[in-house]
């Protein structure tokens, strides 16, 4: 698949730990959850995680888009306790 259409989240935390953490709550669900339209990467640097959304056509990338900002926010969360 060549994506032609694609969206970077960049996500700061307070500190590396926090951005370490989500980043292996996610890095599970990279390669998981992609589908036949849509394809995601991570990235972390320091305390700033992109998640990077490809997809073939705007609903897929809408999809995915909501789908990796629902497991980033699940994933901040549980950071947290």
């Amino acid at each position: 698949m060549t994506p032609s259409h694609r969206t970077v989240f960049t996500l700061d935390y307070p500190d590396e730990s926090v951005a370490r953490r989500v980043e292996r709550s996610l890095r599970p669900e990279v390669g998981d959850i992609d589908g036949d339209r849509t394809t995601a990467q991570l990235a972390r640097e320091g305390a700033t995680l992109r998640v990077t959304v490809a997809a073939e056509d705007l609903v897929a990338l809408r999809a995915g888009c909501n789908t990796w900002l629902t497991l980033a926010s699940v994933a901040e969360a549980g950071s947290q306790r």
